[in-house]
């Protein structure tokens, strides 16, 4: 059985996003962030978004700015990630 990091969020006034269970960081800009989670890829869409705090590490994220949606895709994802494919 494959251990599966737990998976959270928790969004204050639609501006501070924190999310728990990341594991990578496919792209971001002002107004999307798409990132893969424990729970499958999960795509924030708002304006003024920025990463504030990144830790792949420990899997935690926050992003401030607006948030309008969070929105989850099952699929196949790129090849690499956004930070493996910037530093090829």
């Amino acid at each position: 059985m494959e251990y599966e990091a737990p998976h959270r969020l928790s969004m204050e006034d639609r501006g501070q996003l924190k999310i728990s269970g990341v594991s990578d960081v496919d792209s971001f800009d002002e107004q999307t962030i798409v990132l893969q989670t424990s729970r499958g890829t999960l795509i924030v869409h708002g304006s003024q978004l920025h990463l504030q705090t990144l830790s792949l590490e420990s899997g935690q994220i926050e992003i401030d700015g607006i948030v309008d949606a969070l929105t989850y895709e099952d699929g196949h994802r790129e090849s690499g990630s956004f930070f493996a494919r910037l530093f090829r």
